[in-house]
């Protein structure tokens, strides 16, 4: 398979969270603001590249017997280390994202690519796979959070320099957007449109 179509396929035709549905629950909690869901997909996305090159890397010599634990004890290293930067560099995002970054462990979207892809694959597909799937979430928790951010608070990029008030300051926010009700609401939206726009593709 060529490397771009593995990149593509990771973030659209089996883009984790609009078409597998899986990691929902990092999905639904962080993306009440643009730049923590942003800063989750970064995470993310540094975990599966990081993860998956190492996976893929020793893959003749992870018994397949352990291989799950020894998938477990790779990412959680990786996600060690994201968490550590964040807390040096980051401190507010660290703050903000809080439990969700070391349950980035057990993500269903980063311990399937090291089940189904990394495993099975040499190093470079591997790491473009990660890199796919990681822009696949990534694109699709941002595009959640900029939806449930407007709707619910009336700003973009709240809590940095550049936030933005979108409709100005008589707007009346619908707050169910930022509750977890708005979560499941907008994201059930999003799936939906993104379902028909992948049919009409396909049809064409």
């Amino acid at each position: 398979m060529k490397l771009s179509s593995i990149l593509k396929d990771g973030i659209f035709k089996n883009n984790p969270v609009l078409v597998q549905l899986v990691g929902l629950c990092s999905v639904l909690a962080v993306t009440n603001t643009m730049v923590n869901a942003l800063s989750m997909g970064m995470a993310v996305v540094a975990v599966l590249v990081g993860s998956n090159f190492v996976i893929s890397l020793l893959r003749n010599f992870i018994p397949k017997k352990v291989r799950i634990p020894a998938f477990i004890v790779v990412i959680a290293t990786f996600v060690t280390i994201i968490e550590m930067f964040m807390k040096a560099f980051a401190r507010p995002i660290y703050e903000s994202l809080g439990i969700f970054i070391p349950l980035i462990v057990v993500n269903c979207v980063i311990l399937a690519r090291a089940e189904s892809f990394a495993y099975k694959n040499k190093v470079l597909p591997s790491v473009v796979d990660g890199l796919g799937s990681g822009l696949g979430y990534t694109l699709a928790v941002v595009i959640l959070a900029t939806i449930r951010e407007v709707i619910g608070s009336g700003t973009l990029l709240a809590g940095t320099d550049f936030a933005i008030k979108v409709f100005g300051d008589k707007y009346q926010p619908a707050a169910i957007f930022v509750a977890p009700a708005g979560a499941f609401i907008a994201l059930g939206i999003i799936v939906a449109v993104f379902n028909v726009l992948s049919k009409k593709k396909a049809t064409n």
